[in-house]
């Protein structure tokens, strides 16, 4: 147990090498941070959460660029050069009402709405501040809610509990079929995101639930499911006001599948790096054995790539 303890140690001593030609944008190394968890616990069935009429407001990584913009006049083999045969299309499937003023019963109480939803095996979960609902995908019918989004953390204590602050997201972990659902916390602090991995395909049962914690307030989140972890991506705010640059972190998600103990392996970006979108695994095939996830962002005329 002694050795496993050490070696754990050492391979998380990873740091952020940027390449050579981004190196005016990313001075020296980034290290990496690695937190454990606050808490986890597993949730009692959602499905016992009541509608409610009001709501209240092995794991080894680095982080690198790829490189900095691209010569401009380097010709960008993406661009289409002719119109093509436009496709016709044909409704069809079932269409879903957001859970949006007056639909089920519900009321909209903060803007933006930070509308997302996903489709799992069997359901549609539709996520909208500061609720979410749960559909049959062969019906349409409501199976559950729509009900606050700190329901997910009833009995859980501390932020995630008692501030359903939003900026939702919902995924389906396809591979594994599990629901991921996401908010963060941070009317109060510690500033928090609250994290919960569905124990089934059913995302009116129980759940894995997780709370990490971050100094400067956690904005903008962005959740990618990926075979060796969930990665999330914030604009961090010191004291909730000044930008403090964006902000990536890989958790366990073994761990958090199974309900177990989970670390978070972060990097904190320069301010003058623009927001980070995590890669996302839709589809059924999985990418080639160690492909790191893939992050992109903004730069001048340019997508910057980044490899966690």
């Amino acid at each position: 147990m002694r050795r496993a303890a050490i070696v754990s140690a050492l391979v998380f001593l990873a740091a952020l090498i940027p390449a050579a030609s981004s190196a005016s944008q990313d001075p020296g190394a980034y290290t990496v941070e690695v937190t454990a968890e606050v808490k986890h616990d597993q949730s009692g069935p959602l499905r016992e959460a009541k509608a409610e009429a009001k709501r209240d407001k092995s794991f080894d990584h680095a982080l690198k660029s790829t490189g900095g913009a691209p010569t401009p006049s380097a010709p960008d083999g993406a661009l289409q050069t002719s119109a093509s045969t436009m496709a016709s299309t044909q409704p069809g499937g079932l269409n879903f009402a957001g859970v949006g003023n007056g639909d089920y019963g519900f009321a909209p109480n903060a803007a933006p709405p930070d509308t997302n939803g996903a489709t799992g095996a069997t359901q549609y979960v539709q996520w909208v501040n500061e609720s979410y609902a749960v559909f049959d995908k062969a019906t349409g019918a409501v199976v559950l809610g729509p009900v606050g989004g700190s329901a997910l953390w009833k009995g859980f204590g501390g932020g995630c509990e008692t501030n359903n602050d939003g900026d939702p997201i919902v995924q389906y972990d396809k591979t594994a079929n599990r629901w991921v659902l996401t908010q963060f916390s941070v009317t109060t602090t510690p500033y928090l995101q609250c994290v919960a991995v569905s124990t089934t395909a059913d995302a009116t049962g129980t759940y894995n639930r997780y709370a990490f914690s971050y100094t400067d307030f956690n904005d903008y989140p962005k959740l990618g499911v990926w075979p060796d972890g969930y990665y999330m991506t914030w604009n961090m705010f010191r004291r909730g006001k000044t930008f403090s640059g964006p902000r990536v972190c890989a958790y366990d998600r073994n761990a958090m599948l199974n309900g177990a103990a989970a670390t978070q392996q972060c990097f904190q970006l320069a301010t003058s790096q623009a927001s980070l979108l995590p890669s996302d695994l839709d589809g059924s095939i999985a990418p080639p054995a160690g492909t790191p996830n893939l992050l992109l962002s903004k730069g001048t005329n340019a997508l910057n790539l980044w490899k966690f």
